[in-house]
């Protein structure tokens, strides 16, 4: 099977725990980070500007991922101007819709067309897709992120989605699509097979990266170990019974 070595796309750790972010910084097959206020809020953080310089001073050379977080466009463009100018490898994540479900499509493209790297989020459907290529298009360096897991969670298979946004894309040279939200470790390998070129995955996720390629049957092994042993720690018995006669 495909090795990690083999892998064409580009895994980008997403998560807003600074020990995570720099331990995960070490290994040089972590190409890029991203986060967004949920991570951030779990994680935590109370002061997002000291956050977000603090992580970048400590990751300066690999594509980081920060989200604008107000509702109005005139708003959302302020805040995506000044998290831009934190540092030259900020690309800044703008919701592909706000709230009142008003398109980000005109401000997406004002951003790009004036030298800022986007990350358009919360993308499901082709029709966001087209919309934000065609916003994207000449502009700076982009992404523009699928959120397969969620569209799997809706109990829609997302590979003919992620199949037909990577023939969309590849017409322009200046936007990478994003496998964002997988599920499993195996996404990585779908993403890479459909030519996605990059794929973002949680902390937790990275840590079974270890279990790619491993044998089968030494891992089914393991597994009936393991049930053995949590029974026999936790003293499992069943009461005797008398068999009837």
């Amino acid at each position: 099977m495909t090795t990690l070595a083999d892998l064409k796309i580009k895994i980008f750790a997403d998560g807003a725990d600074k020990a995570g972010i720099l331990q995960l910084y070490r290994h040089p097959y972590i190409k890029g980070f991203t986060t967004n206020p949920t991570l951030m809020r779990k994680a935590g953080v109370s002061d997002y500007e000291a956050f977000a310089l603090d992580i970048l001073r400590c990751v300066p050379d690999r594509p980081f991922s920060l989200e604008v977080f107000a509702d109005e466009f005139d708003e959302m463009e302020h805040q995506a101007r000044q998290i831009a100018a934190w540092g030259e490898n900020v690309y800044v994540k703008i919701p592909v819709m706000n709230t009142k479900q008003r398109s980000s499509a005109a401000l997406v493209r004002r951003l790009a067309n004036s030298g800022i790297k986007v990350n358009v989020t919360a993308v499901m459907t082709l029709d966001q897709v087209r919309e934000m290529s065609e916003a994207l298009a000449g502009g700076a360096p982009s992404y523009i992120s699928i959120f397969a897991g969620r569209i799997a969670d809706s109990g829609r298979d997302p590979l003919p989605i992620m199949s037909a946004a990577v023939a969309m894309t590849a017409i322009h040279s200046n936007i990478e699509l994003i496998w964002a939200s997988p599920r499993e470790l195996l996404n990585i390998f779908q993403g890479d097979s459909l030519g996605c070129q990059v794929i973002t995955v949680t902390h937790a996720m990275l840590e079974k990266l270890n279990l790619i390629g491993k044998d089968l049957h030494e891992f089914s092994l393991e597994t009936v170990k393991m049930f053995y042993h949590d029974a026999t720690s936790a003293n499992f018995a069943l009461r005797q019974r008398r068999m009837a006669a």
